[in-house]
């Protein structure tokens, strides 16, 4: 990437609520060596530099995305879309997928789940610029029990040493943090239910101190309440769905959401953009509890993360903003909205060079017609997208 001066409107700097009006991004080498005025930088450079004029756009920080799966097709059998599709095919499409993350604005994203590590290939195929795509975090293997939630990966731990062995494996893959499947999900046939434990506190517990042993932390899958309680406790990084289901529908725990306020821990509600039909399917009275509940955290300062789930039945590639307009719909005003799209993100996930636009972080960055800030449907007018090395 060459020397380039961007200016547009509006300069989104990060935190979303600090914008520069007719603002400038100096960008060179891939890296960000200026933010300000159009006026001042402009007039400061060289007239040999490249400029990059946006009239009636925006320019921000790229936009994370906290929880995908480059090897589900999004489609209503990503099982078989997995399990029937030869390495190279799948490698193939993981690639296309990619790309398609990038052209929607996506600069980052966090892959909790493959198989054999075919993300760790992608990564650096798109480090050499061979392939486009946005930066790589790769969980590679989620650890599940037997028979349970994504166990077609290959993850099947039942022992200690088998949980010791599989976050070795996983480490010396090239990992880049550990995915465990806590409690059961919806899309494994014959597994267990979506509020019920995989792993008991011990096991996560391990699973949290292996993981730190070969320096990675760890995302947990857990719809569970008591399984959010026990990942809770052993000190995960993240927290994926976080949805407080039990047998009898969803019970919510005021006093593990503190705890997960006073440890620190993200929480990636892991939405995807066909959620209106989610909320239709759930019916009114649990979708309404659903909802009060995710008002309940942000009203105790639970830090939420960007995810979408892509991959998974209906969750596309290409439909980050979707994800954005539920959180929209619940009263989160645009900046936060922005904010956990970036900035929380890149914290969450331990990126100090990305999520804000500022002198010495990575050039990831966003154009886009209008303002997100008053429009979250900007956000689809994708007009320029630069990306880091």
């Amino acid at each position: 990437m060459n020397k380039v001066l961007i200016t547009a409107d509006h300069v989104i700097i990060g935190p979303a609520d600090h914008v520069i009006d007719r603002g400038a991004v100096l960008v060179d080498s891939g890296m960000i060596t200026a933010v300000g005025t159009a006026a001042v930088l402009d007039t400061a450079l060289d007239a040999r530099v490249a400029r990059l004029h946006c009239p009636g756009a925006t320019v921000m920080p790229g936009l994370i995305d906290c929880h995908v799966h480059l090897a589900f097709d999004a489609g209503p059998d990503p099982i078989r879309a997995v399990t029937d599709t030869a390495p190279g095919e799948l490698a193939a499409a993981m690639a296309e997928r990619a790309g398609q993350m990038l052209a929607a604005g996506v600069t980052t994203a966090r892959d909790l789940g493959d198989l054999v590590a075919l993300t760790v290939a992608l990564r650096a195929s798109i480090e050499s610029g061979a392939v486009a795509g946005p930066r790589i975090l790769a969980a590679t293997t989620p650890l599940t029990s037997l028979g349970g939630h994504c166990a077609f990966l290959g993850g099947e731990v039942i022992t200690d040493d088998d949980i010791r062995s599989q976050v070795a494996r996983n480490a010396a893959a090239g990992a880049n943090l550990i995915k465990v499947m806590a409690s059961g999900g919806a899309l494994t046939p014959g597994g267990p239910r979506m509020y019920e434990s995989q792993f008991t506190p011990g096991q996560l517990r391990l699973i949290v101190d292996e993981a730190a042993r070969h320096g990675l932390g760890v995302a947990a899958h857990a719809h569970g309440t008591d399984a959010i309680s026990d990942c809770v406790a052993a000190g995960v990084r993240t927290l994926e769905h976080c949805s407080w289901r039990t047998a009898d529908g969803i019970t919510y725990d005021p006093k593990t959401t503190r705890q997960i306020i006073e440890k620190d821990i993200a929480v990636c509600r892991c939405v995807s953009g066909d959620w209106r039909l989610f909320l239709e399917q759930m019916g009114p009275e649990r979708a309404d509890a659903m909802a009060e509940v995710v008002r309940e955290m942000r009203e105790a300062g639970v830090r939420f993360i960007a995810g979408t789930d892509a991959g998974v039945p209906g969750a596309r590639f290409d439909d980050y903003v979707g994800m954005l307009e539920f959180f929209s719909s619940l009263g989160f005003e645009h900046a936060e909205i922005l904010d956990m799209a970036t900035m929380n993100s890149a914290y969450a996930l331990g990126l100090t060079d990305t999520g804000a636009l500022a002198p010495g972080m990575r050039a990831d960055l966003v154009v886009v017609d209008g303002n997100p800030l008053t429009e979250l449907d900007a956000l689809r007018r994708i007009r320029h997208v630069f990306r880091g090395p």
